[in-house]
């Protein structure tokens, strides 16, 4: 289980936090039609690297494999995990981009769906309810209540919207690592785990899909994609609880 974070950590966690935001404002008058994953990540990497910190997914080493990119950034029916290369974003497109920061000893986390130029009706409202559904997990993360409140809510507000959660792919703590206990899923009954206590900081990132919850990886080790090839949106917040409400430490992205 996650342990409570010290004053002093949470306030490291939060300084890597708000660089993270930092990224997605740059990110949000970047991403446009033409543009390739590649530039967009390259940026990502000038952003961080030049504000003293570190791309928290550049080498992460998953079964002796690093990543290879300074982001996630993940296209359409891509759930997450993309490599950035040479893909141009094309109008009508949704791209998720998931970004990580190393400040000192500390991490933070975040992601969020964009659309590319227009939209049609399913994807606006795919990247709605994504959206929403992370601030109803959000809204469980409270002291007292039960890890899979999140969970459920999450699940919950998803499928009644018709759309489905994956279930392979999970939130996590975070703080010295940028993946710490506990896993979060974005499915599950209520009121089951481990009670949530202030000081513990987690990200919950609910992955939502058009289509069925299933998912298979792709040739690059990394991606994950829609076992249908509908599409698939992402977004993440890092929240601190607290004795009500969470704080949401990436708030503004």
């Amino acid at each position: 289980m996650s342990k409570v974070k010290s004053e002093r950590e949470i306030k490291l966690i939060r300084a890597s936090c708000e660089l993270v935001v930092a990224t997605f404002q740059m990110l949000d008058r970047l991403v446009e039609p033409g543009i390739t994953t590649g530039e967009i990540d390259r940026e990502i990497e000038k952003f961080i690297v030049g504000h003293g910190a570190w791309p928290a997914f550049k080498g992460y080493v998953v079964n002796r494999k690093a990543f290879p990119a300074n982001s996630c950034i993940s296209v359409e029916s891509e759930v997450v995990h993309g490599i950035p290369g040479n893909r141009k974003l094309r109008a009508g497109e949704i791209v998720g981009i998931d970004v990580g920061v190393k400040l000192g000893d500390f991490y933070g986390d975040a992601a969020k769906s964009y659309a590319v130029g227009p939209i049609d009706a399913l994807r606006t409202r795919l990247m709605q309810i994504t959206r929403e559904s992370l601030y109803k997990g959000i809204a469980q993360a409270r002291a007292g209540n039960r890890l899979s409140d999140i969970s459920h809510a999450v699940q919950s507000y998803v499928e009644a919207a018709g759309f489905s959660v994956v279930r392979e792919l999970v939130g996590h703590g975070v703080g010295r690592r940028l993946h710490e206990e506990p896993q979060i899923p974005n499915f599950g009954p209520p009121r089951q785990g481990p009670k949530l206590k202030p000081g513990m900081v987690l990200a919950i990132e609910p992955m939502v899909n058009a289509g069925g919850y299933e998912v298979d990886g792709a040739d690059d080790g990394w991606t994950v994609l829609t076992r249908d090839g509908m599409p698939s949106a992402h977004f993440e917040h890092t929240v601190l609880i607290v004795n009500g409400e969470a704080e949401i430490l990436t708030k503004g992205i």
